[in-house]
């Protein structure tokens, strides 16, 4: 009998797995809670350097499907989906991906489905960066301030709090500051 994994990724935080779970019930796929691999971890990263990709890559076996809702849930690179599929493949587990009608990206037809896609998305992302680079490029070259904006006086603010025996969370309180704003100002010399 096959069994069905589930690998659902996401970037951030403040993101979560939880559409990517129910998209898989909703295409009437049953997996098993403890067959769902969810992890935070950005795309760029290899999928073999992930943790929850590591385990999930441990506990395949021969004959297993494994389900993502996207292509780009593998990764971002077409290099690094192409060698996870292939990885996948010659380890005896299919790849079936949601977003391209359930195809099994091992099959000779998913493969090529694949390569198309994956190129295309990674040509994508790459104009966005190179149209972002450009865009702080004009930016800086109107004379536009770019990054975060200094904050005037706070340094000697966090000093003063931090005279009077304040704990960096009472001094972020009192100014109204994050407490990541204070503790890049707590050590730094008035």
């Amino acid at each position: 009998m096959n069994r069905i994994f589930l690998y659902a990724r996401v970037s951030t935080t403040d993101q979560t797995t939880d559409n990517q779970v129910l998209e898989v019930q909703a295409n009437g796929f049953a997996v098993e809670p403890k067959r769902v691999i969810t992890e935070t971890v950005s795309g760029s990263t290899c999928a073999k350097d992930r943790k929850g990709f590591a385990k999930l890559l441990e506990r395949m076996e021969d004959g297993d499907v494994l389900i993502v809702t996207k292509l780009d849930r593998l990764g971002r690179n077409a290099m690094d989906v192409r060698s996870t599929v292939d990885y996948l493949a010659a380890q005896g587990i299919r790849v079936h991906c949601l977003a391209l009608g359930g195809v099994d990206l091992t099959s000779p037809a998913g493969k090529m489905t694949m390569q198309v896609l994956a190129a295309v998305a990674e040509f994508e992302r790459d104009l966005l960066i190179e149209r972002t680079q450009a865009g702080l490029e004009r930016a800086k070259a109107e004379g536009k301030v770019l990054g975060r904006p200094v904050a005037t006086g706070t340094t000697a603010s966090v000093q003063a709090a931090k005279a009077k025996g304040l704990t960096q969370s009472a001094v972020a309180a009192d100014l109204g500051v994050s407490l990541a704003t204070v503790k890049r100002h707590w050590n730094i010399a008035a």
